[in-house]
């Protein structure tokens, strides 16, 4: 099956409609807003660990295995979240990959999810060939707070989904819904990662990530922190790929976050000291800790940058 092939936005709206009709379940909240099915899994509700996997799943256009499991990769820190999937770029780069940022007046939020190949306003889908037409779709928001009419609005402008074939999910990153679906990340980012060094995604046939979850922060900037650290400092993915070993030997070194010149200190401190701007931030700090790639075409695998679980114990505030 080719990539522009895969139905992300039907994929993930079968997973939103159980959420939707099942939310105590999820200890969720269903409802609708002129018209937009909405679930809120931790605005104003708990959520918990099955919303969070059920969010990633959404993100992720129902094309990867996620769960939360406890692991030996950090020892101070065991509850990770593993992702796997064997359609890295249209799962990561067409769906999962949060390059919708929302804003209208005081509201904002990052959106990701399927609905993004809809919109078809971002360069790196119309590069890799993953734009999509549907006549319906899912967006995920992070955000503490749900879209008012004018950010409905907004959106179906910009999608062209009529409000009834529209269906959003929001959590905010300090809720264990939002943690989670962001930790579940560490392939896409470091895909994002290699597309900013010149690599060819296409080149990517599966990968698999792990990294730990955070605790829930007091507010989302500090969850911003937390989750990011997750990733930058505590994550560890692999890498199937078909490509020349020079290839990797050359890009290799510049893959994993320690390849950064911001790397080092705690999201949350190198955040506020570039007074909350994601944009002042070095790009090329978000990626995984450690990246290993299994070469299909020569048989030989490669090895890059290595977890720091000092500076993830540091920032989830673990005494160990």
């Amino acid at each position: 099956m080719k990539e522009k092939d895969l139905s992300r936005n039907q994929d993930s709206i079968a997973i939103f409609d159980q959420l939707y009709s099942s939310p105590q379940t999820f200890g969720s909240i269903a409802q609708v807003v002129d018209d937009v099915r909405i679930v809120d899994l931790g605005v104003s509700c708990n959520g918990g660990v099955s919303a969070g996997i059920s969010l990633a799943k959404i993100s992720a256009g129902g094309l990867a295995d996620i769960s939360v499991l406890k692991s030996s990769i950090l020892q101070s820190n065991p509850t990770c979240v593993q992702f796997r999937t064997d359609h890295p770029l249209s799962c990561c780069i067409g769906s999962q990959y949060a390059g919708w940022p929302i804003s209208h007046n005081s509201y904002f939020a990052m959106g990701s999810g399927p609905i993004r190949a809809i919109r078809q306003k971002e360069k790196i889908l119309a590069e890799y060939d993953l734009v999509e037409s549907d006549e319906s779709g899912v967006l995920c928001l992070e955000s503490a707070h749900l879209p008012n009419s004018d950010v409905i609005s907004l959106i179906v402008n910009e999608t062209g989904i009529d409000r009834s074939q529209l269906r959003i999910a929001v959590a905010p990153t300090r809720s264990i819904a939002g943690s989670i679906q962001v930790v579940a990340r560490s392939v896409e980012t470091c895909l994002h990662k290699l597309h900013e060094v010149g690599f060819d995604l296409r080149q990517i046939v599966s990968g698999i990530g792990i990294a730990p979850v955070p605790p829930i922060a007091a507010d989302d900037l500090k969850g911003i922190g937390m989750t990011n650290d997750a990733i930058l400092y505590g994550g560890d993915v692999e890498l199937w790929v078909k490509c020349s070993d020079d290839q990797l030997a050359e890009i290799g070194p510049q893959t994993p976050s320690g390849a950064s010149a911001d790397y080092g200190r705690p999201f949350y401190e190198l955040f506020k000291a570039n007074d909350f701007d994601f944009y002042k931030i070095d790009p090329l700090l978000f990626s995984p800790a450690k990246v290993s790639f299994h070469n299909l075409l020569s048989g030989r695998s490669f090895q890059f940058g290595s977890l720091n679980e000092d500076l993830v114990s540091k920032s989830f505030g673990v005494q160990v």
